[in-house]
């Protein structure tokens, strides 16, 4: 079962991409942008752990978070189904496959045989849109390929594998409601949460507490890594093109924001705006400085990354004070 007329979005973020295949086969578009900040997505964490070969710097929301969030800003269905049986995930699939509906998926790339570079991931996410005997039919971001197929038993390793951010089997289909809410209201509200969480993070690892422990922590990765040539590009890597649209979500946030600019008129969003444009290439700055800092062992390019992370938590936590002051 392949269902013939589902549109390939070529989107840069793997949960974006996702739902932008599932809400136009449902009739609804939405930019890539629009998706990932009415989905609440932007954020920052800083992870390091003992079971970590080396710290990872996070630009986004959790996993499934963009969707869940979107799900309620929208006024849309959205039924998730995980099960520990391989047999009844499956059948959760087909069922909505063989109905003509694409369905999400949250795995661990390490396991899809067109990933080329092998890092288990457990929150990567795809859509669905058919099956054979041989293989599964998949729809990933336009860096891996857009319209892919994986083998079934490869699909059912990823689906089924357990670890830091899997959902085991996990599965989704979305509905949309009859009537469309109001768009201006939806941005207001999701800028606004989006800025709270920000400004607000639970944990210091979070948020601009995040960044700015970041800061605090980039000139010591010499000591942290057992392999700096290899660790320190990789992290840089992963910030500029690990899914992320560059700049670790801050190019697409800015992009949601313009775009949101043509619809609600409000001096604050404006501002807004025009504050993560300069930010977004100050990230990607801070990614060249770490892998020139990993290429050339020279510990000065990670002085001068945390200067400028310590900036960016300053610049980040005015940017979001001053879009959570939206009005209406």
């Amino acid at each position: 079962m392949i269902i013939e007329d589902v549109a390939v979005p070529a989107g840069q973020h793997c949960e974006t991409t996702a739902l932008g295949v599932l809400l136009r086969q449902a009739g609804w578009e939405l930019s890539e942008p629009m998706l990932f900040g009415l989905g609440e997505g932007l954020g920052f964490v800083y992870w390091d752990a003992r079971n970590l070969d080396f710290p990872f710097l996070g630009g986004r929301s959790k996993p499934m978070t963009i969707t869940h969030t979107l799900a309620e800003r929208l006024g849309l269905t959205l039924r998730v189904e995980q099960t520990a049986s391989t047999a009844k995930a499956w059948r959760n699939v087909t069922a909505a496959l063989d109905a003509g509906r694409p369905v999400g998926l949250q795995l661990d790339c390490y396991h899809l045989e067109y990933f080329t570079t092998k890092t288990h991931f457990g929150g990567h996410v795809v859509a669905m849109y058919g099956y054979d005997d041989t293989y599964a039919y998949l729809i990933d971001t336009a860096q891996q390929g857009g319209a892919v197929t994986t083998s079934r038993p490869s699909l059912e390793l990823a689906r089924g594998e357990r670890g830091p951010m899997t959902g085991r089997n996990l599965s989704f289909t979305l509905d949309v409601p009859a009537t469309r809410p109001e768009l201006g209201a939806v941005i207001r509200t999701a800028i606004r949460g989006n800025a709270d969480v920000f400004l607000n993070p639970p944990i210091a690892n979070l948020g601009h507490r995040g960044i700015a422990k970041a800061a605090a922590r980039v000139p010591k990765w010499f000591d942290r890594s057992t392999d700096p040539k290899c660790d320190l590009p990789l992290a840089a890597m992963l910030m500029e093109r690990g899914g992320t649209g560059g700049a670790l979500f801050r190019a697409m946030y800015r992009d949601f924001l313009a775009e949101c600019a043509t619809v609600v008129d409000d001096d604050s969003l404006r501002l807004g705006q025009r504050m993560y444009a300069e930010i977004a290439p100050l990230w990607t700055e801070v990614a060249a400085l770490i892998t020139a800092a990993g290429e050339s062992g020279d510990p000065a390019h990670l002085a001068r990354a945390s200067q400028l992370l310590t900036d960016l938590a300053a610049r980040e936590h005015t940017a979001m004070r001053t879009l959570s002051q939206i009005q209406g």
